[in-house]
């Protein structure tokens, strides 16, 4: 479980290829690797929860299967590329953000992008078929931020970003036309289960 709270933004630094079409993906670190941590670690890259399988004094590395290479973005990243961190949360810690599972949902676009005073306004399309999870002033969770929806319209939405977001996640590299990975309210899709059961 995480809080959508980004701790580090990491550098990937290594892809290797496994010859079942699988990645090892090292991201270079170093908040993340302390007090200690341990092989079999949950960590959120991107929003999504992956184990660490290695490690060292300056970085981990992490397989992403199949099924995480074709439910997210990060299939599409590069060596160089920044990627939001964050651990798992502990029982006794304070819960800045919202519920977040690490499981993503769908991958969404960016469509534009435009200086609101000191924030930037970004809006996404996403599947039709997700829209009934957003709700103005709801909760989404992007690339593995906790953010806040602005307006909902059709399949579409908005966030603003803050300068203080841009310091300390890699959304100042988000572009027009750039995919990220979305995870849905937990919350509205229990209560959609609900209503449907």
């Amino acid at each position: 479980m995480f809080t959508g709270i980004v701790e580090e933004i990491g550098i990937l630094s290594k892809i290797e290829n496994i010859n079942s079409g699988e990645k090892l993906i090292t991201i270079k670190c170093k908040k993340i690797l302390k007090p200690k941590l341990k092989l079999g670690d949950s960590i959120s890259i991107n929003g999504t929860c992956l184990t660490v399988t290695k490690f060292g004094k300056t970085f981990f590395s992490i397989l992403t299967s199949l099924e995480t290479l074709s439910k997210t973005n990060l299939g599409k990243k590069k060596v160089g590329d920044l990627i939001n961190l964050e651990r798992a949360m502990i029982a006794n810690g304070r819960f800045g953000g919202h519920i977040v599972s690490g499981h993503i949902d769908s991958i969404g676009e960016i469509i534009s992008l435009k200086k609101s005073g000191k924030s930037t306004e970004y809006w996404f399309k996403i599947k039709s078929k997700f829209k009934k999870y957003l709700i103005d002033k709801g909760s989404i969770c992007i690339d593995g931020i906790s953010l806040t929806v602005n307006q909902v319209k059709n399949n579409t939405f908005s966030v603003n970003i803050i300068p203080h977001t841009d310091s300390e996640t890699n959304s100042k590299t988000w572009k027009k036309n750039q995919k990220v990975n979305l995870e849905f309210d937990q919350v509205a899709k229990y209560l959609e289960k609900l209503v449907k059961s």
